[in-house]
């Protein structure tokens, strides 16, 4: 496949221009809240559905990485400070949107002796104060591999932690130069030890250069840490300055993983071209309620 066809989208990819009255409600909060999103910061293509249902991620501890991972359209930089006052905005804004679940995230803030784990503890605390009946998931970096970081996050007792392993194997490094795929799985598997009652969750991206293979044994060393919880979506490249897209998965294909992932004992998969972390992660909660109340 030519280069050319790679940058052109297939119909399966094409969504709407976002604009309903919601979405610009939402990006108006945001911004008289001082809040980013990684719906924008990311650019994720699923934005104007997401905020037409009243649902978004924050992103917090910024808008600048300390990382740069060759998939990712957040800027790389040196962050200044930390805002110190965000948990408490954070909160009053998710009250502000009458949110019933709240999803977090955050840039990787490596310049941090805890990698901002504080922060995320805060965030969790205050929704349950000002917003006791909103559930929480928090998408979370690696703190690179510190147990205490991660501790705090665990201690603060969010309904979902999420740490995507993105990758498969042999090509981890080449996507994410600062991170390490065991490292990865061994946050995930820190959380069961600690705490099983929490569910865990992680994220696969395809088309980055991965084979089939590849993607069914990252999927099965996720379970090997008892990770609960997965999404798989497509690769879409930021600009051209990142990594190149390999190929178009086709929808049969994401069906085909998540019978798959299924089959290998995930609570709950979500394959699809759009799919990402945080979309519809409400959903995948109430899946995984229902088979605990079944069982």
């Amino acid at each position: 496949m030519s280069e050319l066809n790679k940058n052109r989208l297939p119909s399966w990819l094409k969504v709407p221009m976002p604009g309903g009255r919601n979405y610009l409600e939402i990006k108006n909060l945001m911004r008289s809240s001082a809040l980013h999103t990684v719906c924008e910061e990311a650019m994720c293509p699923n934005i104007g559905d997401c905020w037409e249902r009243r649902s978004a991620t924050f992103m917090i501890l910024g808008d600048i990485c300390t990382r740069s991972c060759r998939y990712c359209a957040v800027t790389t930089g040196r962050p200044i400070g930390l805002d110190i006052g965000e948990p408490f905005r954070l909160a009053n804004t998710v009250k502000s949107m009458r949110l019933k679940y709240c999803v977090i995230t955050s840039v990787n803030r490596d310049d941090l002796a805890d990698g901002g784990a504080f922060i995320f503890s805060q965030c969790i605390k205050r929704i349950r104060v000002l917003v006791p009946d909103c559930k929480v998931e928090v998408l979370i970096p690696d703190f690179q591999g510190s147990q205490a970081g991660i501790n705090t996050v665990i201690d603060a007792k969010p309904d979902v932690i999420n740490h995507n392993i993105e990758s498969t194997k042999r090509i981890f490094r080449k996507v994410r130069p600062k991170g390490d795929y065991k490292r990865s799985l061994q946050l995930l598997a820190h959380v069961k030890q600690v705490n099983p009652e929490i569910p865990t969750k992680s994220g696969i991206i395809v088309g980055m250069g991965e084979v089939w293979d590849e993607i069914i044994e990252t999927m099965r060393d996720l379970r090997e840490v008892d990770c609960d919880l997965l999404t798989i979506g497509q690769y879409l490249r930021p600009s051209e300055k990142h990594l190149p897209i390999s190929r178009f998965v086709e929808p049969r294909e994401f069906e085909i993983l998540k019978d798959i992932g299924m089959g290998l004992g995930f609570k709950h998969v979500a394959s699809g071209p759009l799919v990402r972390s945080s979309y519809h992660a409400d959903e995948q909660l109430l899946a995984t309620e229902s088979m605990i109340n079944i069982s």
